[in-house]
């Protein structure tokens, strides 16, 4: 460092107050120049009150709706009595207002509501891209922690488009919630209703089957109803384990102790039903207890699909009548913003403080 820099540096610090200066220093230097402070404040806070009328105002308009809550299903009590098939319908969602939150956020209602509203035009931009991330700017979405109410917000320069825009978020929520298995019913009406048709062909095979066998009086004799009544019960636990395992292996590892538990018991099972499984060659008459006894199997399956459907079918119904309005968004008649006292205030503050640093610095480098 040279000397010149050295002597460059000493001046700067010494330009600078002291820094022993006592509040009584800074007093009396700021005292004799009060009412050009106050002047300062005055004027500044007013223009600053004016400008702000340049500022458009904004209107919020606001909706508040009770979070649907999953109510106990019909079929509990039925789901209980074949529990292998009752981890096959997926955990329930723990909070249902965090996921309807995100709903009302997803780029699908957003879309919904540029193109109903012509939000592209409105926000000044080119891209529906643009359009949606000024609407999400422009809105609040929220879940009360303790009552679990929804909250949407939405502001615009425009009152009654707040208005419409925070009564069609609802709208769309709810036409978005109809198109998915969002709640427990609905997945469990969809599977159901997969496995009652392919359960239903299986049966009128089967039937088919035991029909072209014939009835003989050695048939009659067996009294196949027992057996049968046993080996459709084993059966139907097989398929259902293995559809339990086969859902349990796309959440979990193959070495993970609820994959092993499963595959434990389908193995125990099956092992069951291979030892009541007795193939008979052609031509034999106890062919009919085989097609008996597979068309026993099917029927059961059938009842167990076909009233599991029933009940979700009745529990979707009434799923469908939780989503409750509290407040409907109205057009708001005051604006939310800009706050004029508050932008004047601070303004007029800064600017003074400002000013009072710059004498305060400068009369304390006089003395």
């Amino acid at each position: 460092m040279t000397t010149s820099s050295l002597h460059r540096g000493q001046e700067l610090v010494n330009d600078f107050p002291s820094q022993g200066a006592s509040l009584g220093d800074c007093i009396n230097v700021l005292r004799p120049r009060w009412k050009l402070l106050v002047v300062t404040l005055a004027s500044t806070t007013g223009a600053a009150y004016g400008l702000t009328y340049l500022i458009p105002p904004t209107f919020t308009a606001r909706t508040v709706l009770i979070s649907p809550q999953q109510q106990q299903s019909s079929g509990a009590a039925a789901m209980a009595s074949i529990s292998a098939l009752s981890g096959l319908i997926g955990a329930n969602v723990k909070n249902q207002a965090d996921q309807y939150v995100a709903l009302l956020q997803s780029v699908s209602i957003a879309d919904k509501l540029v193109e109903r509203f012509k939000l592209r035009e409105v926000y000044d931009v080119d891209s529906a891209t643009d359009a949606r991330r000024d609407l999400r700017d422009n809105t609040r979405v929220f879940a009360g922690k303790k009552d679990g109410l929804i909250t949407v917000e939405v502001d615009d320069h425009d009152p009654k488009r707040a208005s419409d825009m925070a009564n069609a978020y609802i709208v769309e929520l709810q036409e978005l919630s109809a198109r998915l298995a969002i709640s427990e019913a609905k997945q469990r009406r969809v599977f159901f209703e997969e496995q009652l048709k392919g359960a239903r062909d299986s049966l009128i095979a089967a039937q088919q089957r035991m029909e072209a066998s014939g009835l003989t009086a050695t048939a009659i004799k067996a009294e196949p109803r027992a057996a049968a009544d046993a080996y459709a019960h084993t059966k139907a636990e097989v398929s259902s384990l293995e559809m339990r395992l086969a859902a349990s292996r796309r959440q979990y590892t193959e070495n993970s102790s609820v994959v092993q538990q499963q595959l434990a018991a389908l193995q125990s099972a099956q092992s069951q039903l291979r030892a009541m499984e007795k193939p008979s060659p052609p031509g034999d008459q106890t062919s009919y207890l085989s097609a008996y006894r597979e068309f026993k199997y099917q029927e059961a399956l059938f009842e167990i699909f076909s009233r599991q459907f029933e009940l979700a079918k009745l529990d979707e119904a009434r799923d469908g009548t939780t989503f409750q309005v509290v407040d409907a968004a109205t057009t708001p008649e005051k604006k939310s913003k800009p706050k004029r006292s508050i932008i004047a205030a601070i303004a007029g503050l800064l600017l003074t403080t400002a000013l009072a640093s710059r004498l305060l610095m400068t009369g304390l480098r006089q003395n």
